[in-house]
């Protein structure tokens, strides 16, 4: 499986009718099994990006392919979402909310009951099937969206800022959590976060775009097999990648909306 993203630009019209170039000339490919993390200042594209990804959104130019068919409207088999909004039906139970797509999709009660129990296993909330959102968590709300996501087998996994609404400490131990399920079940994934530490601990690759119009202003690779611990927040590598992607997100100005403080 290959994700290429060929020459991908998207301009609005504004309201005063002025174009708007959101993103401009990005170039990609994503390989599969790769965890890949974008960052960049705020209005930059990242959410854009994502939305050209999974079909949402019909790039202005270029065009993103998957295994060289173009991409032109979301299909769950192929590209699925985790939003930083857990967006479940709150009628509906953890084990329903899973395997909503499966039923869109025509399965058979019986497969979408063994597929649902068979995701809230993989996050970890197999006692809470018959629960409904009012009674989970925040976290474990968004962990049923991931189970939710995955259970359309899709061949790429699109989280828009999965864990942003939550405190800090869930969205670390969620986040452990996450990264070492994805890892293990060789996921093929695009995650946008305005988590330097996020963005350096899951990824293979970091995407960093500039300010608007977006375009790929760096590229890192993280030398570390996945999943990674918290002790590679204190080893030389983690803050030299750290630094250098401060000091670039720095020189875009003050427009910006990562983490800069833990």
């Amino acid at each position: 499986m290959s994700l290429v993203v060929d020459g991908v630009g998207v301009t609005y019209s504004t309201v005063s009718g002025e174009p708007l170039v959101a993103l401009d000339d990005i170039h990609l490919e994503i390989r599969e099994g790769e965890f890949v993390t974008i960052i960049g200042p705020s209005g930059c594209g990242k959410s854009t990006l994502l939305q050209c990804l999974g079909g949402l959104l019909t790039p202005t130019a270029g065009r993103v392919t998957i295994d060289g068919m173009p991409i032109k409207e979301p299909d769950p088999r192929l590209t699925a979402y985790v939003f930083q909004d857990y967006t479940l039906l709150p009628w509906k139970t953890a084990a329903e909310n899973t395997s909503i797509g499966l039923r869109f999709a025509g399965e058979s009660k019986t497969t979408r009951r063994e597929k649902a129990a068979e995701m809230l296993s993989l996050v970890g909330l197999s006692d809470f099937a018959k629960a409904y959102p009012r009674e989970l968590s925040g976290g474990m709300q968004q962990r049923v969206a991931v189970a939710r996501a995955m259970s359309m087998e899709p061949k790429i996994l699109l989280l828009d800022e999965p864990f942003g609404a939550l405190d800090e400490q869930t969205r670390r131990h969620l986040g452990f959590e996450m990264a070492r399920m994805l890892s293990d079940t060789e996921s093929t994934v695009v995650m946008v976060t305005h988590s330097l530490d996020e963005a350096i601990l899951w990824g293979d690759r970091i995407i960093t775009l500039s300010a608007r119009p977006g375009q790929i202003a760096r590229e890192i690779k993280v030398d570390m097999p996945r999943p990674r611990s918290l002790d590679f927040m204190g080893t030389p590598e983690f803050n030299q990648i750290r630094a250098e992607l401060f000091t670039l997100l720095e020189s875009f100005g003050n427009n910006r909306d990562e983490e800069l403080d833990s």
